[in-house]
């Protein structure tokens, strides 16, 4: 009598592949295997998916599109979300926060427009403010 079935073998649509994820920030990498023919993009979610599985800290969120891969050595730019990850030659990446745009923001009482990082300094913004209203004789 059988009691377990097997599996059946799927044909695989590439050769797997062990990377090494270092999350700019974190204690450690993060190491998972993966097909040569998978897109960036989909190494990025998974990547987001096992470090927050993990309950690693800094918290990342899970938007894919808030992040970019780079290869840590020899190239300056980030992959694109449409390589395949086999195509790179490595099996050591980068990942890291998309940096954020600046964003202007409007003061409604002297119309005057400040850009404004994320954690922009609020001291430098008082000063501003209060040099802009003070007038010179």
């Amino acid at each position: 009598m059988l009691l377990y079935k097997q599996k059946k073998t799927q044909p695989a649509k590439g050769n797997r592949m062990l990377i090494t994820i270092t999350v700019l920030g974190s204690a450690g990498p993060i190491r998972f295997l993966v097909n040569e023919e998978d897109l960036v993009a989909a190494v990025i979610d998974t990547a987001l998916k096992s470090y927050a599985r993990e309950g690693r800290l800094p918290v990342l969120g899970t938007n894919l599109n808030d992040f970019l891969l780079y290869v840590p050595y020899g190239r300056s730019d980030a992959l694109s979300p449409w390589e395949t990850i086999g195509s790179q030659g490595t099996r050591n990446f980068m990942l890291c926060k998309r940096p954020q745009t600046e964003k202007m923001v409007v003061d409604e009482k002297s119309n005057l427009a400040i850009t404004r990082k994320g954690g922009g300094s609020w001291k430098a913004w008082i000063n501003k403010s209060f040099s802009l209203k003070i007038s010179s004789h």
